[in-house]
């Protein structure tokens, strides 16, 4: 696989060596308030080894390191669908605090999704945004994805019922 480039944004392989760095930046509350459960908090090492292992297995590659000014500064992946949805991904990333605010996510998001448009054939690209979330929902209208839907009530995160906002982009190709 190759990389993927745009000015000083890589997404690249995870590698063994982002392990402490992946567990430092993704071990943050804030971070982890916007992403699903299934995600530890507290993140650790051991929890990055894995993760990165996981990754690893991937064929065709569906998770990326972001790196910018060659420092790895977080993550973004796609979720291959299955069945009818066969030519369908959810999208999900997430970017290290000190690094919010420079225009990483939209600059990977739209990196992410040329390469499933073009590289996997991917017909249509999604993702579920907690109504709290205004910067991500920020990120996906800059890249193109239309809000589709509001799931209401429809989330618990924290313990606090939430909506969803279900934001999509369909590959122009199919337009």
């Amino acid at each position: 696989m190759r990389e993927l480039v745009f000015e000083n944004l890589k997404l690249r392989k995870l590698k063994d060596s982002d392990e402490h760095r992946l567990a430092a930046l993704c071990n943050n509350k804030k971070i982890w308030d916007n992403l699903r459960d299934y995600i530890p908090y507290p993140y650790t090492d051991k929890d990055a080894t894995a993760f990165i292992g996981f990754c690893k297995t991937e064929n065709p590659q569906q998770t990326f390191a972001m790196e910018y000014n060659n420092e790895f500064v977080g993550c973004i992946g796609l979720v291959l669908q299955t069945d009818v949805y066969k030519l369908t991904a959810e999208i999900g990333y997430w970017i290290g605090e000190p690094f919010w605010g420079l225009g990483l996510a939209t600059k990977a998001v739209n990196l992410l999704v040329d390469y499933g448009f073009n590289q996997l054939n991917l017909v249509r690209i999604y993702t579920g945004v907690f109504d709290f979330n205004k910067a991500s929902q920020r990120v996906l209208e800059k890249a193109g994805f239309k809000l589709e839907c509001i799931f209401e009530k429809s989330i618990v995160k924290n313990g606090v019922i939430c909506n969803e906002y279900r934001y999509a982009k369909i590959n122009s190709r199919f337009v």
